[in-house]
């Protein structure tokens, strides 16, 4: 047995994970692309490993940064199974089109060729069941917690070791989201690292300084600006939204339908939206116990979608020429493209913006720049200056803390023989790894 990284192991982008049975025979566990400083030190996104061994692929989740290269392995001629969640399977095709028009190509035609490849090679299974696929390998997909879909994946090799793939663990906060589930053991345990050196806020904690911001807004009104990831920021914003709403609503005794507007600027996220609203069966239990009074937690009344380009440069003038306060939600989530760098240009020289960020800003990015405090920022070239009010709310993050990561391992029914550390930068991984040993694990 031997394990090979293709990414993500000296940084936190670019997931890819080849685990070997022998010289033969393997399986590739996600393929995503690097992003931010780690683009910068891997600059060619085409396959540069060889291929004929695999397989199948094993895809924890549909971020970019895990599954952002497969056509290029697919160019490269890769054409075996993909097994992965069915939310995943649902959520593919969207993930992959929007890749494609970014990095690949704009071909209607080759893009949907490429579709219709990648899912005939799609392979949903359901959680917590065994399957029998290649030379014997024997995968189970568990609960991640990380977006819809998300799953760690045990692999059993024919001689009973184990190899567990956490992929991306949430924190287990997540109304929409199944809690992360804890493999029973591990001979190897491949564990993500992002936030190993950092505790977030608690869930009340998070939730009251976004209905702080919100009522600034209100106060003010002013824009308040969401960079949100398309898929599983937007959507946890949404439903957390509409229940802050609820409480002003109730605590002030009017509607809020004509005091503020929501915009969800962004045609991608609103796509993602309406599949979340497809997979309900696959929500948390707190989204379930919603669901029985309130059968659209992801819409409000003051919610407007923005479709197609004139859309979007309409609303950046009405929110411009606003009468009311606005809270806009664009992607992408760090600010290096997309709708929300025409808001940010727009908006962050005016001291009743707030700039509220809630994911990882990898290094290098103009969403990094922001959040740590810069008085400017580059965008597209230009220097724009900021007098808007900043704020990182990370209890938001889709990636556990520190003590979720400890908690995954330690609720292990065996102590995993191995831990190997990825999808971290260097100071994370090192902070988790010295935790983890003090409790007597083993990390590499």
């Amino acid at each position: 047995m031997k394990l090979v990284h293709h990414g993500a192991y000296d940084g936190v982008t670019g997931s890819c994970h080849e685990l070997f049975m022998d010289s033969k025979r393997s399986l590739l566990v996600d393929c995503g692309i690097f992003q931010g400083n780690d683009a910068k030190k891997h600059p060619n996104p085409e396959i540069e490993f060889p291929i004929g061994s695999i397989e199948a692929m094993l895809l924890t989740h549909v971020h970019v940064d895990h599954v952002g290269r497969l056509p290029y392995l697919i160019a490269a001629g890769f054409d075996k199974p993909i097994y992965c969640s069915h939310p995943t399977a649902r959520l593919m095709p969207l993930v992959m089109e929007d890749s494609l028009k970014i990095g690949f190509t704009r071909s209607r035609h080759l893009i949907q060729k490429f579709l219709k490849q990648v899912q005939r090679l799609l392979r949903p299974i359901d959680y917590h069941v065994w399957e029998t696929i290649g030379s014997g390998w024997k995968i189970r997909l568990n609960p991640a917690g990380h977006v819809l879909g998300s799953c760690m994946f045990d692999v059993e090799l024919p001689d009973q070791k184990r190899v567990v793939f956490s992929g991306d663990v949430g924190t287990g906060t997540d109304p929409l989201l199944r809690k992360p589930a804890s493999p029973e053991r591990a001979d190897l345990l491949v564990l993500e690292s992002t936030y190993g050196d950092r505790l977030h806020p608690s869930r009340e904690d998070r939730g009251a300084t976004l209905e702080r911001v919100l009522r600034r807004t209100l106060d003010d009104k002013g824009v308040t600006i969401i960079p949100a990831f398309s898929l599983g920021r937007t959507q946890a914003l949404l439903f957390e939204m509409n229940q802050i709403f609820e409480r002003l609503q109730a605590s002030d005794g009017q509607s809020l339908l004509h005091r503020v507007d929501v915009i969800v600027d962004s045609p991608l996220a609103s796509r993602y939206t309406e599949i979340y609203k497809e997979m309900k069966p696959y929500w948390g239990e707190e989204a379930q116990t919603v669901l029985e009074t309130d059968d659209q937690p992801l819409v409000f009344e003051n919610l407007t979608t923005v479709g197609n380009h004139r859309e979007h440069r309409d609303t950046l003038d009405y929110v411009s020429d606003r009468k009311i306060p606005a809270i806009v939600i664009a992607g992408s989530g760090m600010c290096t493209g997309g709708r929300v760098v025409n808001y940010l240009k727009r908006f962050l020289n005016d001291e009743t913006t707030d700039l509220v960020f809630v994911g990882y800003q990898a290094g290098g990015t103009p969403g990094n720049f922001l959040s740590r405090g810069s008085e400017w920022v580059r965008l597209d070239g230009r220097r724009y200056e900021v007098a808007a009010k900043v704020h990182s709310i990370t209890g938001y993050s889709a990636h556990g803390d520190q003590a979720d990561l400890i908690e995954l391992v330690e609720n292990m029914s065996e102590k995993p023989g191995e831990i190997r550390l990825v999808h971290g930068d260097y100071q994370p991984k090192q902070t988790l790894a010295e935790k983890l040993r003090q409790l007597g694990h083993t990390v590499s």
